[in-house]
């Protein structure tokens, strides 16, 4: 094993039940029904491919002002550090590191967000790289995003764990090839994620034992 890449969302930090409220917030605001069933299915995708799943609940609607409104409050709430880091994250991070294993950090989420988000948790340093879902064409889950973080470290898919919590970036990474850990967050895994799986855990915690493990 030569490298390991993390989604964010979900993963290090416990933000998508945090985006959930949000979601809900806004969508009463706009008088949106189903809101949460729209949200779990954009759980792990690229803006993109979110504003293609929003306007198909949704037609018509103005994604791009409710993209504002959500973000907007979001930030209101959780920026300058404030975002919940998920247990495990800091301490599964800082072993890796001093394993001196290559990190990357893979995220539907825009690399502005990302590097932010990361920044203000001082957790920017621990990756080697940041991929971002603006720095790739097709959405999880597609692998595309997963090879290039992969490429990024000089690393072959089937050297590098991938660390997810959702169905579509479970899908990616054993689409790509790669060693794929589910550690569940929204949702509790089916039998199709057992099989696109190399191993489900409960936390970071017990996922970095298991990488450190197999290393």
């Amino acid at each position: 094993m030569k490298a390991v890449l993390f989604d964010m969302d979900g993963v290090i930090f416990d933000s998508e039940r945090a985006v959930l409220a949000v979601w809900r917030e806004i969508g009463a605001q706009l008088g949106l029904a189903g809101i949460d069933d729209v949200f779990i299915r954009c759980v792990g995708v690229t803006i993109r491919r979110t504003r293609e799943i929003f306007l198909e609940a949704y037609p018509g609607l103005d994604f791009e002002d409710f993209d504002r409104r959500v973000r907007a409050r979001f930030l209101s709430l959780y920026d300058k550090g404030r975002l919940p880091v998920k247990p495990g994250a800091r301490e599964t991070l800082a072993q890796l590191r001093g394993r001196g294993i290559p990190l990357a950090l893979a995220s539907s989420t825009r690399t502005e967000a990302v590097r932010r988000e990361l920044e203000e948790a001082g957790l920017l340093g621990c990756f080697d790289t940041v991929v971002g879902g603006d720095m790739v064409t097709h959405s999880k889950p597609d692998p595309e995003i997963f090879l290039t973080a992969a490429a990024k470290l000089g690393a072959e898919p089937a050297d590098c764990f991938v660390v997810e919590d959702s169905f579509n970036g479970v899908c990616a990474g054993h689409a790509g090839g790669f060693r794929t850990l589910m550690v569940p967050d929204m949702l509790p895994p089916d039998r199709e994620m057992e099989e696109k799986t190399e191993r489900i855990l409960k936390d970071l915690f017990e996922a970095g034992r298991y990488i450190l493990d197999h290393t």
